[in-house]
């Protein structure tokens, strides 16, 4: 993988629901959110998406990368398993970051998500209870 020349980086494990799809990442995520929006909740079924960003170079599929559903371009978009459905990750930000759905890894990662965004199209039947920041629309991460 590109960008593992840090010896000290730690490495974590996500996979999809029938195990086809694995990928590994550096613990060293830069921001991590959860997104309420309409198209993440279409895309997880959920209520929203709880996601981690990292530099895409700190990132690479492991296995099953010639079985991914890739919905969109090379600068912003989708990847999912062809076999289970599973969204592992978006590529994001012109084509420089990824963002992990943070349900997909097997390893727990040391960041958390610090806030919700996209509250203002949030599921109607959806109550946040937790005391994390709340942003009607996005938030530049990094600058809460």
């Amino acid at each position: 993988m590109a960008g593992s020349e840090n010896s000290n980086a730690r490495f974590l494990v996500g996979e999809c629901f029938c195990r086809s799809v694995r990928y590994e990442v550096e613990d060293t995520f830069a921001y991590a959110l959860n997104c309420h929006c309409s198209n993440c909740r279409r895309a997880t079924g959920s209520a929203f998406k709880p996601f981690a960003g990292i530099a895409r170079e700190k990132f690479g599929v492991v296995r099953g990368g010639d079985t991914l559903l890739i919905y969109g371009d090379d600068r912003a978009h989708d990847a999912h398993c062809r076999g289970c459905g599973s969204l592992l990750y978006s590529v994001v930000r012109d084509g420089a970051f990824v963002h992990v759905a943070m349900g997909t890894l097997v390893d727990a990662p040391s960041i958390r998500p610090s806030a919700h965004i996209f509250v203002g199209s949030k599921a109607p039947w959806h109550e946040i209870s937790d005391d994390l920041p709340r942003y009607q629309e996005h938030v530049t991460p990094g600058a809460e």
